[in-house]
């Protein structure tokens, strides 16, 4: 086994075949989530992949795992030595994903902060109706706005 050097960062343990396909994995899955932005993916899309790729590797492995509390996260983590290269690199860019699309609902409000101002003059905060109003005047509000409102599952 050789020590991998990617972006900076060291992947012990790795071949340089099994980080191309784990690299060609992660290109065909990004590829193949199908969303109205594939940067991101909401938790009912994270299960469906999972489901598809992890599958088999769950009832092998985490069959008493529970759904809360990241217990088949925390299980396919503890066990990634045993199960498929396939769910393992879908595993990963699951989470890739997930933590995108939190970090993006997070920065929503500052990235729009301008086009709410602009175009939501009376509208009360709170309960969506910001959002609300931002969706309804999609056309003029700015690229970077319905971008972050994309990217963070709320279209």
């Amino acid at each position: 086994m050789e020590t991998i050097a990617a972006k900076g960062a060291i992947i012990e343990g790795m071949t340089i075949m099994k980080y191309l396909r784990v690299c060609a994995t992660t290109v065909v899955l990004m590829m193949s989530v199908s969303l109205a932005s594939a940067q991101t993916v909401g938790f009912a899309d994270a299960i469906k992949i999972l489901a598809a790729s992890c599958g088999k590797d769950i009832q092998a492995h985490c069959q008493s795992a529970s759904l809360a509390n990241n217990g088949i996260t925390n299980c396919l983590e503890k066990n990634q030595s045993r199960i498929s290269q396939k769910c393992n690199a879908d595993r990963l860019v699951v989470i890739g994903l997930i933590e995108a699309r939190l970090a993006a609902q997070s920065e929503v409000a500052k990235i729009c902060n301008r086009d709410m101002a602009q175009y939501c003059k009376g509208v009360k905060p709170g309960a969506g109706h910001m959002l609300r109003c931002l969706l309804k005047a999609q056309p003029s509000v700015s690229a970077k706005c319905n971008e972050a409102i994309d990217l963070a599952g709320y279209r």
